[in-house]
C-alpha cells in the first residue's frame, strides 16, 4: 500500500542501490542488517539479547494501586490531536512522568542513553548508513487490548492521521517521508527525501500505533471522553471528566515479557486524581490519597514536609541526580507583542530580575542561576569561549551573537542581593533610554508616548509569586507589571493561542536535543497554535542551527553545533533566566518500592511498585 509516491530526487538518490540489490532481492528494496535498536550516534549500549534495562526490578513485586495527584484539568483522551492539546488527560500517550499507559510507540527510549531506541511494538529495524529510509518489521505477537492484532495498516492509519489532525510535531517528524508502505505481511517501510536527518528514523521509531478499527476518520480531529482503545499495559478504566481517571492493568497484555517492558507496569491500576491547586494535591498526598510528590520549590520542601507521617518514618524524602541538561525556566518574552520586538528593550528587562534577593528571601538558596539552555552539560555554551568550529558554523549563517555569548565571559545580572541594586536599576534604566524610552512622571514611557507596561500571566500560586518578585524590581524603574493568576483551562487556552504578553515556562532538555527544537524555536512554529514556540521566535540562523544539529554525523559535530545554537539563543534574549534546582526532589510513601539504580535522566516513576505487605 503506497501513499505518498517517491520524488525524484529521492528516487535518484536511491537508483544505485537499487540496481545493485536488485538479482538479490526482487522486491528491490535497499539491503540492510535488521536491528533490535537504533542509537542517535554511535552504537546502542545494550546487546540484541539483553534481558531488561539496568534501572528497573526486573522481578519487581506485581499488584496493588498507584495512586497520582496533579494539578489542573482534563476533558480530551485522544492524546495526538490539536483539540484538547493542553488538557488530554495524563498518562495515556507521552508522559514523561507516568509513562505510556495505553499507547505504544514502535520502539522504546532508554533513560538510560542520550537517545537510544529499542524495540517494542516493532521487533527489529532497518536502515542504511544515510539513514535515507527505515523499515520495521512489527512483532507478530503485538495486539490491541481488545484482541485485535497490530498491523501495517494501522501504522499507515496513525501516520494518515497524524498528518491530518495531530499535532504540529507529528506532521513535522513525517514531513520527510515521501513513500509509506506495507512491506511484507509484517513490515512498514519509510523512504525519506533529502530533507530528512539523521534523528528522523528515531522520531519515526517514536510514533504511537492507532488501532484503525478503533477510530472513525469523520470525528477523529474531535475531543473525545470515550475510552480509546490501544496496545500498551493498561485499559481506561473509569473515566471523570476534570476531576479523575483510572487506568486497569490489562492481563492479557502481549508485551509483558519483553526486554524493554520488564520491570515496568507493576500495578493493577492506576489511578489519577486532578486537583484545582497545588493546596490540595498537596494535603491530598499528606493523606495519603496519592502515594508520590515530586517537589520542585525549595522554600515547601524545607517547611513542608514536617507531618505526622514523615517523623514516623511513613512518608520518605529523597534526593536524586541527573545527568541530563538542566531545564530552562524563565519568564517569556511574546515578540509577537510590539513592546517585546526590539531585542534590547528584551536585554534591558531581562536585568531586572533579581535573582539574588529572590532565592535568599523566597528559597533559602536552594537554587542555582540558569544561564544556559543546555546548562551542567557538555552541550552548554556558558563560560566557554565558542572554538574555531563554532564561529565558522556562525559566520556561516550570519548569527547575531552577542560578543560577550561568543568569548565565554557572559553571565546573567547579579547583584547584591539587596533588592534594590542601584548599579543594576541604573545600568537598565540606561539600556532602555539607548532604545528610546524615557522617564515621564514615574513611568518610562516608549517613544509612541505609551508606557512600558504588559501582563505576567501565570497559572499557580508559585509562578505568582515570582511574577511578583520580578514586578518588584520592575516597578522601581517605572516599568507598570500586572501579575495575573487565571483558572488551568483559560491559561491552557491563552497559552494556545499566544494570548499574552509573557509567561513563565520551562524547557527541559536532553543530551540529545533534535527536532523537537522546531516546534519550540523553529520558523514554522512561530504562528502554529498550540506549538511550543511561545516566544514567537523566527530566526532563520535557529532553523539553520536545528538542521545542523540533526545532520550531524560525529558526537564533536553534535556538540560543536548545540553549542552554537544554545549562543544564538541566549543572545536573542527571548527569556529571562531564571534557577533550577541541582537536584531532584521526591516524596513517597514508604509502601511504594523503587528500583536501586537511577539512570541518566533521573527516577523513572513506572518502575517503581506497591510492596505485597501493602498491597490494597
Amino acid at each position: 500500500m503506497q501513499l505518498f509516491p517517491i520524488t525524484g530526487r529521492a528516487y535518484s538518490r536511491l537508483l544505485p542501490l537499487l540496481f545493485a540489490t536488485m538479482l538479490a532481492m526482487p522486491s528491490g528494496l535497499v539491503a540492510a542488517e535488521p536491528m533490535h535498536a537504533l542509537a542517535m550516534q554511535g552504537e546502542p549500549a545494550l546487546p540484541a539479547d539483553f534481558d531488561h534495562f539496568p534501572y528497573v526490578q526486573p522481578d519487581a513485586p506485581q499488584g496493588g494501586t498507584m495512586r497520582y495527584g496533579v494539578f489542573g484539568t482534563f476533558d480530551n483522551l485522544n492524546p495526538v490531536i490539536v483539540r484538547g492539546a493542553m488538557t488530554t488527560a495524563r498518562g495515556i500517550w507521552f508522559d514523561k512522568e507516568f509513562g505510556n499507559l495505553v499507547f505504544e510507540p514502535l520502539m522504546q527510549r532508554s533513560a538510560d542513553e542520550p537517545f537510544t531506541m529499542y524495540g517494542m511494538l516493532a521487533e527489529t529495524v532497518e536502515t542504511d548508513d544515510e539513514r535515507s529510509f527505515v523499515e520495521f518489521q512489527l512483532n507478530p505477537k503485538a495486539t490491541f487490548s481488545d484482541g485485535e492484532p497490530v498491523r501495517p495498516e494501522d501504522v499507515l492509519f496513525t501516520v494518515e492521521m497524524l498528518r491530518e489532525h495531530g499535532r504540529p510535531m507529528y506532521a513535522n517528524w513525517l514531513r520527510p517521508a515521501t513513500t509509506i508502505e506495507k512491506v511484507g505481511e509484517h513490515g512498514v517501510r519509510f523512504t525519506f527525501d533529502d530533507t530528512a536527518d539523521r534523528e528522523t528514523p528515531l522520531l519515526i521509531s517514536g510514533l504511537p500505533v492507532l488501532p484503525e478499527h478503533a477510530f472513525d476518520r469523520d470525528t477523529f480531529e474531535q475531543t473525545t471522553l470515550q475510552p480509546v482503545i490501544g496496545s500498551g499495559p493498561y485499559r481506561i478504566g473509569r473515566v471523570e471528566a476534570g476531576q479523575r481517571i483510572t487506568y486497569e492493568k490489562n492481563p492479557d497484555y502481549w508485551g509483558k515479557d519483553l526486554a524493554v517492558k520488564r520491570g515496568f507496569d507493576n500495578y493493577d491500576t492506576i489511578t489519577i486524581e486532578y486537583y484545582r491547586d497545588s493546596n490540595a494535591q498537596f494535603e491530598a498526598f499528606k493523606k495519603g490519597l496519592s502515594y508520590v510528590y515530586p517537589e520542585g520549590d525549595p522554600n515547601h520542601w524545607r517547611t513542608a514536609f514536617d507531618f505526622p507521617a514523615v517523623t514516623k518514618g511513613d512518608v520518605i524524602l529523597e534526593t536524586f541526580t541527573s545527568g541530563a541538561p538542566a531545564t530552562m525556566l524563565g519568564f517569556v518574552f511574546n515578540t509577537r507583542r510590539p513592546i517585546f520586538e526590539d531585542r534590547a528593550v528584551r536585554k534591558a528587562l531581562s536585568q531586572l530580575f533579581d535573582f539574588e534577593w529572590a532565592n535568599r528571601n523566597l528559597y533559602y538558596g536552594a537554587y542555582d542561576r540558569t544561564a544556559s539552555f543546555f546548562q551542567n552539560s557538555e552541550l552548554s555554551s556558558f563560560g566557554i569561549p565558542a572554538s574555531d568550529e563554532e564561529k565558522a558554523l556562525l559566520a556561516k549563517i550570519d548569527a547575531d551573537v552577542d560578543p560577550a555569548v561568543l568569548d565565554g565571559t557572559y553571565a546573567p545580572t547579579v547583584s547584591d542581593g539587596s533588592g534594590s541594586d542601584r548599579t543594576v536599576l541604573q545600568a537598565a534604566v540606561k539600556a532602555l533610554q539607548e532604545a528610546g524610552y524615557s522617564f515621564q512622571g514615574r513611568s518610562m514611557v516608549g517613544p509612541d508616548g505609551e508606557p512600558l507596561a504588559f501582563e505576567i500571566l501565570v497559572q499557580s500560586p508559585e509562578q505568582q509569586r515570582m511574577g511578583l518578585a520580578f514586578k518588584r524590581t520592575l516597578d522601581r524603574v517605572g516599568v507598570n507589571a500586572t501579575v495575573r493568576q487565571v483558572d488551568d483551562a483559560q491559561y491552557q487556552a491563552r497559552r494556545s493561542d499566544f494570548d499574552y504578553d509573557m509567561i513563565i515556562a520551562s524547557y527541559t532538555a536532553s543530551l540529545s536535543p533534535g527536532a523537537e527544537q522546531v516546534y519550540r524555536w523553529g520558523s514554522i512554529s512561530r504562528d502554529a497554535n498550540g506549538s511550543f514556540n511561545f516566544a514567537g521566535v523566527a530566526d532563520p540562523a535557529l532553523d539553520a542551527l536545528i538542521d545542523d544539529i540533526v545532520t550531524a554525523r560525529s558526537r564533536e559535530a553534535f556538540v560543536t553545533a548545540v553549542r552554537a545554537y544554545d549562543r544564538v539563543l541566549i543572545s536573542g534574549a527571548y527569556v529571562v533566566p531564571l534557577f533550577h534546582l541541582p537536584e531532584q526532589w521526591l516524596a513517597r510513601w514508604k509502601f511504594i518500592g523503587r528500583p536501586s539504580m537511577t539512570p541518566l535522566y533521573g527516577y523513572q516513576l513506572p518502575a517503581f511498585w506497591h510492596e505485597p505487605a501493602s498491597v490494597n
